[in-house]
């Protein structure tokens, strides 16, 4: 699980690499972005934007929802980590091989150097 008291809103999604990013902008309490990075995207179901942000790894009847909306086939399906996104804003979903929260630099578009080498500062991925 991971939670962030920051907004979070859609900043990209690249359809040829399933690559999907959620941005927390800089504030005055926050001096660098702070970006949720979702790797093989296979499906998603997201708001606009996420207040104090929840990332769920999920299982059960939620997860076999989840890969059912996705079409993904039974023999795929391990390869794939089912997370849910709650806010106060909204909930959603997304489908995919990876997940990872990183802090990158000061500019929210991405031209500030140091924004081209984030910190991890924490993952998730299916167990295999």
């Amino acid at each position: 699980m991971f939670k962030s008291d920051r907004t979070f809103r859609v900043w990209r999604y690249g359809i040829g690499h399933s690559q999907l990013l959620l941005r927390a902008v800089p504030d005055s309490e926050n001096p660098a972005c702070l970006d949720l990075r979702f790797e093989g995207v296979s499906a998603m179901q997201l708001v606009q934007q996420y207040k104090t942000i929840e990332l769920w790894f999920t299982s059960g009847a939620e997860a076999e929802e989840i890969l059912g909306f996705s079409g993904i086939s039974p023999s795929g399906r391990e390869l794939h980590l089912p997370v849910v996104l709650r806010s106060r804003s909204g909930s959603g979903f997304v489908l995919c091989r990876s997940v990872t929260a990183e802090r990158g630099g000061e500019d929210p578009v991405g031209s500030d150097p140091r924004s081209e080498d984030p910190s991890v500062i924490w993952s998730g991925r299916p167990r295999s």
